[in-house]
């Protein structure tokens, strides 16, 4: 297992190059410009106003292990959690923590939230399920592998995927195993896992083959697969075609992207690919002003029309800074990258419009929005919430 974790993690520094760092001395001449070094940040003129609501800290954020716990929104409280076992509920509008809990164990994986559940996953194998009024421990139930992405329920069935290419469906109210799937696990992978989208009676899952795959959520069934990607290429590198970021599912219309493969739009009713276009992206999509929104893994942010007729336009002025999935917010389209900077798109053409600095030590968990207010969860384990408003 740890020649196998040991190997993953290789191909996601080699490949991905998310640290961001330099080049590793002898790779290039010394008047040789390195075609990957991350894009050097030019002066803009903002057009929008970017104002701190409030900040806190959530423990050590990511820790030391690439993790991408996200927060989660749920009416007026946002969820969040750290790598060293710290999970707090925190007021929306004030920044004000309405409970902290400390598990003495190590999570890897969340926020999921439903009703009165939050579900957490560890880098030990095992799927949590607290009390979102209190952060009590109700259950643990273990597992094959890490947990790297959030548990998801519709209530009956928790649905979570583990690093080792398994799928489970655990019972809500008692954490006992349903159902197991076991994927083709590729030799290489990038060190992630997609979350699972829990709509009604079937889960969306996407997986490291390139696959996206729907299940019956009560009996583990599978409904139908997509290929998002196929595999090419002769070394085991080019052939690394992982689903591992968050997709979107809008209506009957699902929305996914896989590296070195493509994005495309799934009809969920019967597993009917609509588009697709070529695309190598793990961070994952987004959608809004009629727009699927991707970022490459070159750090192209590009704006698909959501008919499929293509592109509606492209940004290629933050290149090689390891882009965050991109979170609309009111008009604007959001991006954190490695120095933890923020940087705010139009929707509309994708231009440059303001930026600010939230966490020294990058930002790479997926944002949360809730009409203009932003919030991010920084690295290190800065959690601060900005409104965004257009410059009178």
């Amino acid at each position: 297992m740890m020649r196998r974790e040991t190997r993953c993690l290789l191909a996601l520094i080699m490949v991905l190059g998310l640290n961001a760092c330099s080049t590793v001395k002898g790779w290039f001449d010394a008047d040789e410009e390195d075609p990957t070094a991350p894009a050097e940040l030019v002066d803009i003129d903002p057009s929008v106003k970017i104002r701190k609501l409030w900040s806190t800290g959530v423990g050590d954020g990511q820790g030391e292990g690439l993790y991408r716990i996200s927060p989660a929104l749920r009416k007026e409280v946002i969820y969040a959690a750290a790598a060293d076992g710290e999970v707090k509920a925190i007021d929306r509008e004030r920044g004000k923590t309405l409970w902290r809990t400390e598990l003495d164990l190590p999570l890897s994986g969340g926020v999921g939230v439903y009703e009165d559940a939050l579900l957490l996953g560890t880098s030990e194998g095992a799927v949590l399920r607290l009390d979102a009024g209190s952060g009590e421990l109700l259950w643990s139930a273990r597992l094959s592998g890490e947990v790297l992405s959030a548990p998801q329920t519709n209530g009956r069935v928790v649905v979570t995927q583990t690093y080792d290419g398994k799928l489970y469906g655990l019972d809500f109210a008692t954490g006992k195993k349903i159902w197991t799937y076991d994927s083709n696990v590729p030799v290489l992978t990038i060190r992630g896992t997609s979350t699972p989208i829990v709509d009604g009676a079937v889960a969306y899952v996407g997986f490291a083959n390139g696959r996206v795959m729907a299940f019956d959520v009560a009996s583990g069934g599978l409904v139908w697969e997509v290929r998002v990607a196929i595999p090419q290429g002769r070394s085991e590198i080019e052939r690394i075609v992982d689903v591992d970021g968050t997709m979107e599912l809008l209506g009957n219309v699902l929305y996914a992207a896989s590296y070195q493969g493509r994005l495309a739009a799934i009809d969920v009713v019967n597993g009917r690919r609509l588009w697709q276009q070529d695309v190598s992206s793990v961070s994952g999509v987004s959608q809004g002003f009629g727009n699927v929104y991707v970022v490459d893994e070159n750090g192209t942010v590009s704006a698909f029309l959501r008919s499929g007729r293509g592109l509606r336009w492209s940004q290629d002025a933050l290149g090689y800074r390891g882009l965050s999935r991109p979170t609309p917010v009111s008009s604007y389209l959001a991006v954190a990258d490695f120095e933890g900077i923020v940087h705010l798109l139009s929707q509309v053409d994708g231009s440059l419009v303001g930026r600010v600095k939230v966490d020294g030590d990058g930002a790479r968990a997926d944002m949360s929005s809730d009409g203009n207010v932003l919030y991010v969860f920084g690295n290190s384990g800065k959690l601060a919430a900005y409104e965004i408003t257009a410059k009178q």
